[in-house]
């Protein structure tokens, strides 16, 4: 599965539809986030694996809670929402309140909502992510190739229709110049 299917397909739509049962937001405006945070949260990821003892810790985190299992059961979002604001705090350190902010001007979404939204999709990413190291017997030392093929994957499949307004949405944060995935 391609993060752009995780996204649009029926994890990402699950992920939307408790966000929007649990803080009264749209699910669009809900879809809208995760399709920019998703591919953000990698790359910060991806920046973070190019120092061995991150990458380690990294691999370390995946093989022992992040086997993809989530993408299973993504009613676990919820319930995996404080170790998902672990997640993030450990991923965007001291740029988190930056990248809330970011965020909820880009999308509409008031910053009382964002930090718990992502918090619900931080552990959905990192078993995605734990899944694709299990499929491709990846060890600490290709975690950077391996999240850089997976936001490469993204962009390849963007001229496909039904990413279109996704990519559109992205292009518009990107332009602003407040966010950028490639640090």
């Amino acid at each position: 599965m391609s993060l752009i299917d995780l996204l649009t397909g029926n994890t990402g739509n699950q992920v939307a539809e408790q966000a929007e049962n649990k803080f009264g937001i749209s699910r669009n405006q809900v879809i809208a986030l995760l399709a920019v945070a998703a591919p953000l949260i990698i790359s910060y990821l991806r920046n973070k694996s190019q120092d061995s003892n991150e990458a380690e810790a990294l691999n370390n985190a995946l093989d022992k809670d992040h086997d993809g299992s989530i993408l299973d059961d993504v009613s676990q979002a919820d319930a995996r929402q404080a170790e998902g604001g672990s997640i993030l705090n450990h991923i965007f350190g001291g740029d988190k309140q930056n990248v809330e902010n970011q965020l909820s001007q880009n999308t509409g979404i008031s910053i009382d909502k964002i930090d718990p939204i992502l918090s619900m999709l931080a552990p959905v990413i990192m078993g995605y992510i734990g899944r694709e190291k299990q499929q491709n017997n990846v060890g600490a030392g290709g975690l950077g190739d391996l999240l850089g093929g997976i936001l490469g994957n993204a962009s390849n499949q963007s001229s496909d229709s039904t990413i279109q307004p996704i990519e559109r949405h992205l292009r518009k944060c990107f332009r602003r110049g407040t966010i950028s995935i490639f640090r």
